[in-house]
């Protein structure tokens, strides 16, 4: 075994604990208190929230699996059954949320673009069916490798457990009955190519064009709302009302905007050199690398926390919850001074 090996695997995972965890514990908490909130308020109990609390599930299981992510670029002694575990399954978390984001996407804009056939959707006829459309198929797309898609009858591999950086285990991979757990092990080139540009591209573009398209429509009620008001005050310069509801339409196009560039462009920019990096002959275990994997999966798995976090319904009950803990601490607090006066 080579120490410096062990030692530069040691330093890679440390620093991917480093970033993940605690961004991994930010966004589970996140997505509890939202989950809590719609939970507590009744009012929320309907097929939309019922949607919207489906990805936050599976948001905040993307958050548990986000440390795991990164490892995948690691090469490390393991088992059979837990080399597929450790990717199959971080794989699954990753393509549910991502289509629980589409169907929300989805449900939210048919309610923008056409609210008298909202409540006719197949979506709120068939909520079970519905869930199973945003679960199943991503379950059944990442266990591919499972049954067989995968290239473990591919090249020698021994080579990569020569200089194998598990500190524990000091004999080789025959005896340990490990084998070299490598991504290239577990996903062909094609089945990488497949999901990126054939499942996770296609969707982030199909949530774009949908975004861009509320906010046209947006747009021009807003304009026949400016063309009533002028109608009636029978002037012909804007008022004082028009100018507001211009700057919320500005505020509202800024804040998509930048949601869009702190969220998704960086997991777009890492999609990409995630592919060159895994087609290509280069080692994507670099560090500048399992920077920008840690931070592009942990931006895209805020937009979720984004869209709830903005809404006051969901998060009332929570700080209400809260603010009842602090009061009763306080209250507390003041009981036991004065009886040590």
């Amino acid at each position: 075994m080579d120490p410096n090996g062990s030692r530069s695997l040691l330093s890679k995972e440390h620093l991917i604990y480093t970033i993940t965890v605690p961004l991994s514990t930010s966004i589970i908490l996140a997505n509890l208190l939202i989950i809590v909130g719609i939970a507590w308020n009744r009012q929320l109990h309907n097929t939309t929230n019922y949607f919207f609390l489906s990805l936050l599930v599976a948001d905040m299981f993307t958050g548990v699996a986000l440390p795991f992510i990164p490892l995948m670029g690691l090469n490390r002694d393991l088992s059979f059954s837990s080399c597929l575990l450790a990717h199959v399954f971080p794989n699954f978390l990753f393509l549910a949320f991502l289509f629980n984001l589409v169907m929300v996407h989805y449900e939210r804009f048919v309610c923008i673009v056409d609210p008298l056939h909202y409540s006719n959707l197949w979506m709120h006829r068939h909520f079970p069916l519905a869930l199973l459309v945003v679960w199943t198929p991503p379950l059944l797309f990442a266990s591919l490798p499972a049954f067989g898609w995968n290239d473990w009858a591919g090249p020698d591999w021994t080579h990569c457990c020569e200089s194998s950086q598990n500190l524990t285990l000091l004999s080789n991979c025959s005896v340990n009955r490990t084998i070299c757990c490598s991504y290239r092990r577990v996903f062909t080139d094609a089945f990488i190519y497949l999901e990126v540009y054939g499942i996770v591209l296609p969707a982030i573009l199909i949530i774009a064009a949908m975004t861009g398209h509320v906010l046209r429509i947006t747009r021009g009620q807003m304009k026949d709302i400016c063309r009533l008001h002028r109608a009636v005050d029978r002037g012909g310069q804007a008022s004082d009302q028009e100018h507001r509801l211009n700057l919320r339409y500005t505020r509202c196009v800024v804040a998509v905007s930048l949601t869009f560039l702190a969220c998704w462009v960086p997991y777009l920019i890492y999609m990409h050199v995630c592919v060159a990096f895994l087609i290509g002959d280069s080692s994507w275990s670099s560090t500048a690398h399992i920077v920008m994997s840690c931070i592009g999966i942990g931006s895209m798995a805020v937009v979720p926390l984004v869209l709830g976090l903005a809404n006051k319904q969901y998060t009332e009950p929570a700080f209400k919850l809260l603010q009842k803990f602090r009061d009763r601490w306080r209250r507390s607090a003041k009981a036991a001074e004065e009886v040590s006066l």
